[in-house]
């Protein structure tokens, strides 16, 4: 496997609530699997499928809505990897390459997270500066890179 192909390729969205730019809350959503750990909603790209195609057919899938516009993208593929209990259940994968979006939340959306397949328990809106206290660790500089540039543009 190339290096290319050892990373999931991942679409990720940071959405803002439909207060925005009023207010700059941030969604966050509880794992079904790690009760501890929020994160921003995610998913796989398929193949031969568009980049923002898969981001608002996994915002549906998340969270029950695509109801929310394109505000910014941050403007390059970013990766981690995973930690080696999730990379075993995650092969051929060692981690994912992402493309971020920031999202703003239509005023009158539903979010409805008992989906088909169900990811998260629950969900908030945080602050900007909140994030990083309920996320999983390995997820926190891919966080932090793109939540600083998203601030340094203005956006958040």
């Amino acid at each position: 496997m190339s290096r290319k192909n050892e990373y999931r390729p991942n679409v990720a969205m940071i959405i803002v609530s439909g207060d925005y730019p009023k207010k700059k809350e941030i969604f966050i959503a509880q794992r079904n699997d790690l009760l501890d750990i929020w994160q921003f909603p995610q998913g796989g790209i398929d193949n031969g499928e568009e980049v923002k195609e898969a981001l608002f057919r996994e915002m549906e899938e998340e969270i029950g809505s695509r109801d929310a516009e394109i505000i910014a993208e941050y403007p390059e593929w970013i990766s981690y990897d995973f930690p080696a209990k999730i990379a075993e259940r995650m092969k051929p994968y060692k981690g994912q390459t992402q493309r971020y979006f920031l999202l703003k939340l239509a005023k009158d959306a539903k979010i409805d997270l008992a989906t088909k397949h169900p990811e998260f328990i629950n969900y908030k809106f945080v602050g900007v500066d909140e994030v990083l206290n309920h996320t999983a660790h390995f997820k926190k500089p891919v966080y932090e890179k793109v939540l600083n540039y998203f601030k340094d543009e203005g956006l958040l």
